[in-house]
């Protein structure tokens, strides 16, 4: 028996970005690869220079967190002095991540580590990271996160931007009833 009426349509499943994807992928795979090449590096070394070896990851790796984080709590304390905002962020946070990445134990993720110790690649990492971030920022779809953000930032005329958020007091939106006594 039929009705007339077109079958129902179901929206249609959202499509799963390439990340989604494949990120379970390539971190099952990394860690296959970091399990085989300190076997293989405790084949040739023997067992007590990889368990050396890790160690000192975690030591070199807790030293450079450490660090970081104090330099990145020394720009904020200038920053709150001068009235402005920190300087060199993005630094001191690839910095704790090679930190991070040398502490875990494998030998992969202590070269990634050492490598972003190096200043030029902090520097081009971070440049990078501010441009997309910024063109994310500008494809922001209306209500996105993004979007929101736009809209919280406060243009001064000499270009600063100063984050923020203006509240009016409607005569309407005055709270009824008596205010409790304040003390102190």
């Amino acid at each position: 028996m039929t009705t007339g009426a077109p079958p129902p349509t179901y929206p249609a499943r959202p499509r799963r970005s390439r990340l989604r994807t494949f990120l379970p992928l390539g971190i099952a795979a990394w860690l296959v690869l970091e399990i085989w090449l300190l076997t293989v590096v405790a084949d040739v070394t023997g067992g007590l220079a990889v368990f050396l070896l890790l160690v000192a990851g975690l030591v070199l790796g807790s030293v450079v967190i450490k660090r970081a984080g104090r330099r990145a709590f020394q720009a904020l304390n200038e920053a709150v002095q001068r009235g402005g905002t920190p300087v060199g962020g993005g630094g001191n946070g690839l910095m704790m991540l090679g930190g991070l990445l040398i502490m875990l134990p494998g030998l992969i993720s202590d070269a990634l580590g050492l490598v972003l110790l190096i200043p030029p690649v902090q520097k081009a990492l971070s440049r990078y990271a501010e441009r997309t971030f910024d063109r994310k920022l500008r494809e922001a779809t209306p209500g996105s996160f993004g979007d929101a953000f736009q809209q919280a930032r406060i243009h001064r005329p000499d270009g600063k931007v100063v984050q923020g958020e203006v509240i009016r007091d409607e005569p309407g939106d005055a709270p009824q009833g008596p205010r409790p006594p304040l003390t102190g």
